[in-house]
């Protein structure tokens, strides 16, 4: 079992100071790994992985199909008890999964509060849902939200937690294009304002460039490449550095530039 430090999943704020997610030491990195691994029967899927994530620092790891970038995200999350090897997390963690996962017989605001200690819950909630686009749908109930809205309230159900690292696992693929772009916006905003440190999984390369600091490829349970972008955002994707850079990026995916550009998700 991996050697875990401070931080954990969705840690709450506290009642006595709202927006405060409790003492940070401003140094070294808010996550950090080393030789972790994490086998399922014979089958390895973290092999002896090396990582750091600084804070503030926007982080996307893209890799094929089962190379284990969900299960890096769930030990650092604390969800995976099973991995060993030096896991360290400096500060409060909260996780965005693919689904919204938001309770149905609660209304979103409800879903964004829920397990929250703070002394006025809804007006936490109303206010991080005021600023992921919600407000107006506070009171829905969440079968009547779109697929972008459920999206947004998971949004503001970890914003709510002020985490020092948010971890997003795919929570953009199932949106359609348009809700996506503007859902990239949307967390960027997000992350501009409340600088945590973030870590995307994606499967869309293109995402990757649009949204990162830096981009990891994970490969065979280590982390294959590393490449780090400092294209001014709002990015243009035809700017040439990041054509290169796609390039690069899907050489070491092992898809040729004429292929479609997407992989398979975890």
């Amino acid at each position: 079992m991996a050697t875990r430090n401070s931080g954990g999943l969705a840690a709450e704020r506290d009642p006595e100071k709202p927006g405060s997610a409790g003492p940070e030491s401003s140094a070294g990195p808010v996550a950090r790994t080393r030789g972790l691994s994490r086998s399922f029967g014979d089958h390895v899927v973290l092999d002896d992985l090396d990582l750091d994530i600084q804070r503030g620092e926007f982080v996307a790891m893209i890799g094929r199909s089962g190379t284990g970038k969900s299960t890096l995200l769930r030990a650092l999350a604390g969800l995976d008890q099973g991995v060993s090897g030096e896991l360290e997390v400096t500060a409060p963690v909260a996780v965005v999964f693919q689904e919204p996962r938001l309770v149905p017989w609660k209304k979103v605001w409800a879903n964004v509060s829920l397990g929250l200690r703070a002394r006025d819950p809804r007006g936490v909630a109303r206010s991080a849902l005021e600023e992921t686009g919600l407000a107006a749908r506070a009171d829905a109930w969440p079968l009547t939200l779109s697929g972008g809205e459920a999206q947004r309230a998971a949004l503001a159900r970890a914003l709510v937690r002020d985490p020092g690292l948010l971890l997003l696992d795919e929570p953009f693929s199932a949106l359609d294009a348009l809700t996506r772009i503007s859902m990239h916006d949307l967390v960027l905003s997000l992350w501009e304002r409340h600088q945590p440190a973030v870590l995307l999984v994606t499967h869309d390369v293109d995402e990757a460039l649009a949204l990162a600091d830096r981009v990891l490829v994970l490969a065979d349970g280590q982390i294959a490449h590393s490449a780090t972008i400092t294209v001014d955002r709002p990015r243009d994707r035809d700017h040439p550095d990041l054509v290169t850079l796609r390039i690069r990026l899907l050489t070491e995916l092992g898809v040729a530039t004429r292929e479609v550009d997407t992989l398979d998700a975890d």
